[in-house]
């Protein structure tokens, strides 16, 4: 049977997750570009974790689990800098502004 940790782990998974997706979709359109800067620097905590856990030895699970982590997180930050940047460059001037692919 699960042990009170785990339940408890569990519980705020779950509870983190329906807040989590309560205040993303309260966001308006013209927030999305300054929060997804915060959110690259909470993913770049997150790869440096996901690396302490792949790499402490614990079991193969374990370093499934951070390996997982960690290209998942990366692919976050990521795609959110290709997209702050693609975003900010829709306010730049004349020539400084380049076409996008």
């Amino acid at each position: 049977m699960l042990d009170g940790g785990l339940l408890i782990a569990i519980y705020i998974f779950a509870l983190a997750g329906f807040v989590g997706f309560e205040v993303i979709t309260k966001v308006p359109p013209t927030l999305h570009t300054p929060l997804m800067s915060g959110a690259n620097a909470i993913s770049g905590i997150t790869i440096i974790g996901a690396l302490l856990i792949a790499g402490s030895g614990e079991g193969a699970l374990t370093t499934a689990l951070g390996v997982a982590a960690v290209i998942l997180a990366t692919i976050n930050v990521v795609g959110g800098f290709l997209v702050t940047d693609r975003m900010l460059r829709m306010f730049r001037r004349g020539r400084e502004r380049t076409p996008t692919p």
